[in-house]
């Protein structure tokens, strides 16, 4: 039994408590937040024991592994300092603010032998998993060009004020988008050459952006979109196209995915599931337990984080720059 400390015990840290019920190979012994009456809140419903230093969790023996859900700009200090502790690690995403805190993350994880784990939920949430099956048999043949949006409400009810600057790693992109940009670049199957974007602050008054659209070119030559959209009122789409050599593919998080050939779509069977995310986080949680107890890769690595990250910094510098920004070739995995 792998023991588990959430460091950030809030409104995501409660997700995957929950999830991890789910999963027979891992147990929340411990949490931690600031608000030491949040923090007892937090352990009294989900169990464990309440910190409130995250340091002092790092130090708790039965502790094996964490979950970083904190705001962005403190997951290079806390990632750092779980490898020197010998934990295991699932950082939620984004993995970094900048490409020189994802090095040192990636360099501290792999100086301890420590998994270090992206928690990019696409790569488990059913819809996505049926498409890459799909993907995977060719017989579609291959993605040539994507669409992929994000498009929803930005002041829910958990936005907090450091999700409103650059410093803090916020804007909408960063923080939700993000889920848009990896779900193509995952299911495309390539790395990102070059990005081009227009970014800014359309609904709210905030310095971080609350909308953007990119275009992306692959090493191999293929192109994408993505739409990253904060609204002040709407409804939400969540979806994205494929284009594949012999059809077409559409993913959408509340009808399941569809595939199209020949001018008709056709829908796949058991590609949607009630509650999505919950059992996309405990998939995620079985994952990081077999790559633990079978010492094999990380199911979503560091490199694949930092490859992200780098084509949000690219989308920011291209729209300040109005021109196409490379991406140095880095491996996804």
């Amino acid at each position: 039994m792998i023991g588990v400390g959430i460091i950030g015990a809030g409104h995501f840290g409660a997700v995957h408590a929950r999830a991890m019920t789910e999963v027979d190979e891992v147990r929340l012994v411990a949490s931690c937040r600031e608000n030491a009456d949040a923090a007892a809140a937090f352990a009294a419903e989900h169990g464990g024991k309440s910190y409130g230093d995250w340091r002092a969790l790092l130090d708790d023996p039965t502790v094996d592994a964490v979950l970083i859900a904190t705001p962005h700009h403190l997951h290079e200090e806390m990632t750092i300092a779980a490898a020197g502790a010998g934990k295991h690690i699932l950082l939620e995403k984004p993995m970094a603010t900048s490409l020189a805190a994802c090095d040192a993350m990636l360099a501290a994880a792999e100086a301890t032998r420590v998994k270090l784990m992206i928690g990019h939920v696409m790569h488990f949430a059913l819809p996505c998993l049926r498409a890459k099956e799909i993907i995977d048999t060719g017989v579609l043949g291959a993605p040539v060009l994507g669409s992929s949006w994000m498009i929803k409400l930005w002041m829910e009810s958990n936005r907090r004020p450091w999700h409103l600057n650059h410093a803090s790693g916020g804007g909408m992109l960063m923080t939700a988008g993000i889920h848009a940009l990896d779900r193509l670049i995952w299911l495309m199957g390539q790395p990102v050459a070059g990005v081009t974007a227009m970014a800014g602050t359309y609904f709210h008054e905030q310095e971080a952006d609350d909308a953007a659209l990119m275009s992306l070119r692959f090493v191999d030559g293929r192109i994408g979109q993505v739409a990253s959209v904060g609204y002040r009122d709407g409804a939400v789409t969540f979806a994205m196209d494929l284009v594949c050599e012999k059809g077409t593919i559409r993913i959408d998080f509340d009808h399941g995915v569809s595939t199209g050939q020949g001018g008709v779509w056709t829908s796949v069977s058991g590609s949607i599931e009630p509650n999505w995310m919950g059992a996309a986080v405990a998939r995620e949680w079985r994952a990081l337990a077999a790559s633990i107890i079978n010492d094999t890769p990380s199911p979503v690595t560091g490199s694949y984080g930092r490859h992200v990250v780098a084509c949000i910094e690219a989308a920011h510098e291209a729209s300040r720059s109005r021109r196409e920004v490379s991406i140095a070739a880095t491996p996804m995995v």
